[in-house]
């Protein structure tokens, strides 16, 4: 999962990019609304973990941002405003929580998850498509029930993939996803290349169908058609 953590808590916010970056998940972070809105415009995110009262300006902006540019990001809000009038403002123009400081990050934790779930029409901690079963908690990936290993780099385009089904998915969006800011230091896609073939193989091997398919001068999209 690719996160963005807007939270101008220092101390806070590195704590929660460690604990959810533990888990192997991306996290990215800024501390204003000028910073957020630049990373929104370049970047797309699974959740968003957004404090309100950020230095130069409502976080609230950044909902209206993802409604104007219809960005699908998920959005969980974390402020130490606990009145109403802001829960049902944060709600109702967007976010999918609001969670009110001080939290444990186990808390967050499970309410991301839950978004997660949602967002995936999944029913439980298990993301299923046809023969493959994804352990979102175990991280751990079965088809047919027998277990799959693979990095943790294949494990997230797995889910990226599943979660786009049916989607022609560019090199650049896949990149941007999995490797976040890194993607800058590389000089091409190869690297793309390489993981995809690599998690193809495993699944194959594993007696799943081919359900990644190569869309020339585009790039990729998962489906079982």
């Amino acid at each position: 999962m690719k996160i963005l953590i807007i939270e101008d808590e220092k101390a806070l916010n590195e704590n929660i990019a460690s604990y959810f970056s533990g888990d192997g998940n991306i996290c990215e972070s800024c501390s204003n609304l000028k910073d957020a809105i630049a990373k929104l415009h370049l970047y797309n995110y699974d959740c968003i973990l957004l404090d309100i009262g950020l230095p130069d300006g409502e976080g609230f902006a950044v909902l209206d941002f993802l409604k104007l540019h219809k960005k699908e990001e998920s959005v969980l809000i974390i402020s130490a405003r606990n009145s109403v009038d802001d829960k049902i403002r944060g709600l109702n123009i967007g976010a999918d929580d609001y969670l009110t400081k001080p939290f444990h990050l186990a808390e967050l934790k499970a309410r991301v998850m839950a978004i997660f779930r949602r967002k995936n029409l999944a029913v439980s901690n298990h993301l299923i498509f046809n023969e493959i079963s994804i352990d979102l908690l175990g991280r751990v990936i079965e088809v047919n029930k027998m277990p799959v290993n693979v990095t943790r780099k294949e494990y997230d385009m797995l889910i990226y993939f599943i979660a786009n089904k049916g989607k022609v998915i560019s090199k650049t969006a896949i990149a941007e996803h999995l490797w976040g800011d890194e993607m800058d230091m590389h000089d091409n896609f190869d690297f793309i290349y390489t993981h995809i073939k690599n998690l193809r193989k495993k699944l194959l091997e594993a007696n799943a169908k081919d359900y990644m398919k190569s869309v020339y001068g585009i790039g990729y999209k998962f489906s079982a058609e």
